[in-house]
């Protein structure tokens, strides 16, 4: 089997490895070919990629390149995983809005945007060359963000993709410990968009039957999970779910802000996790990921993965929480709009599972921000000033048109050079 990450010079990519390593027997994988526009980070992160592959008596061969045409041909599953700019793009889309009063964030609210338009017009490129060249069933593995509207364009345009985020898995892992029960008997009724989701039941399997366990967890361990968010407990029991960290960017805007304005970006924080896992992936010792790499974020990201991928080309027909094609499954929402559910998994493809009608307040923020979403989509594909204002005064922590103007041209001046139509 050979599978391809692009944007494989990522310092976040041995953490992938461990998982490919740890987790073989569900994904035997012969060349792991990563490909990156950088040689010399690309070649640090492949050397130790071996070398944790060698250490694992692992005996897939890594393979790094910066020709992407090599690195897909005869792929049989390509993941991506690019950030186009940057960190220093990343510092951008953190910092830019606050002078609007604004949070600043990466995949969320106009910084989110400014991401997507960078990424889109990319992505579509890179599936392009994969349809050409990899073999004519591999699929197409996003975990690039803003992932909901990335694998969106993915889709439209006919590539044989699904959306990944580390989020469920995430709060599966942390359910499972705070009920002591083993992870693998817990599944999530996970709904909303990427970024943009809560878990309105926990489900445990248990010898005489599966057993709902969220109203226990929030009766008895209200204030961990409360903790865990960084939201109110009220908020929590009045939702009757629990809502992603991601929701404290509404939720709690203006705490979030404040908060904002008093810090660093997380950016900076990166760039220096990052400095310091390319000195430690230099060290030819080195045949372990390294424990600093915990800072730089994406937990469990390599086991979801491995799942996917593992379940995709097995046809083992399991479910997983992914971003597809809604096809009906949110009835308010369009039936191409891309949504973050439960899902059956083969090889012939994703089937949503069904979802309970949402009370109104979280289904109005979905269909809110999912406005956007497609807003935000046609600015990327088509750019011009008018779609990227459009878009942003249809974001919800947006909405006033003064401040969607400002926010355009702040947008279009920090992201030019990555702007085909604004040059």
């Amino acid at each position: 089997m050979k599978l391809t990450v692009v944007g494989g010079g990522s310092t976040y990519t041995p953490e992938l490895i461990d998982g490919f390593a740890r987790l073989r027997d569900g994904l035997p994988i012969d060349e792991l070919w990563l490909v990156d526009t950088d040689p010399e980070r690309l070649a640090l992160v492949a050397g130790i990629s071996q070398r944790m592959f060698a250490a694992a008596g692992h005996p897939g061969k890594v393979i790094p390149t910066t020709d992407l045409v090599a690195g897909v041909s005869d792929a049989d599953t390509v993941l991506l995983q690019l950030r186009v700019g940057g960190q220093a793009a990343r510092h951008g889309d953190e910092s830019f809005p606050h002078d609007c009063g604004c949070i600043g964030q990466e995949t969320t609210g106009p910084g989110g945007f400014a991401k997507a338009l960078r990424t889109v017009p990319v992505v579509l490129q890179v599936a392009e060359t994969i349809r050409k060249h990899a073999k004519p069933d591999a699929w197409i593995i996003d975990f690039t963000n803003p992932v909901g509207i990335v694998t969106r364009a993915l889709l439209n345009e006919g590539h044989r993709a699904v959306g990944l985020c580390n989020v469920a898995i995430g709060f599966q892992r942390r359910f499972a410990n705070i009920l002591g029960v083993d992870h693998r008997n817990v599944t999530l009724d996970h709904v909303g968009l990427n970024h943009l989701s809560w878990e309105r039941g926990v489900r445990v399997k248990t010898p005489s039957g599966t057993i709902d366990r969220l109203p226990a967890l929030l009766s008895s361990h209200l204030p961990a999970v409360a903790e865990e968010v960084r939201l109110p407990a009220s908020l929590i029991t009045m939702l009757g779910a629990v809502p992603s960290y991601y929701l404290r960017y509404f939720y709690a805007h203006d705490v979030v802000l404040g908060e904002q304005l008093g810090e660093p970006t997380r950016a900076h924080a990166v760039l220096d996790v990052e400095k310091q896992l390319l000195e430690i992936y230099a060290d030819p010792s080195v045949t372990t990921k390294p424990a600093q790499l915990e800072k730089r974020g994406g937990a469990f990201y390599s086991e979801a993965a491995v799942d996917l991928i593992a379940s995709l080309l097995n046809d083992r027909g399991d479910a997983q929480v992914v971003n597809l094609a809604n096809n009906g499954t949110l009835p308010f929402l369009p039936d191409d709009h891309v949504i973050e559910v439960p899902a059956t998994v083969n090889s012939s493809g994703l089937v949503a599972l069904p979802v309970a009608p949402l009370p109104d307040d979280i289904a109005g923020l979905i269909a809110n921000v999912a406005g956007y979403e497609r807003l935000a989509l046609d600015a990327a594909i088509h750019g011009g000033r008018e779609r990227v204002v459009r878009a942003m005064m249809a974001h919800p922590l947006v909405l006033q048109y003064d401040r969607a103007e400002k926010l355009s041209e702040l947008l279009i001046a920090g992201n030019r050079e990555h702007l085909a139509w604004a040059r």
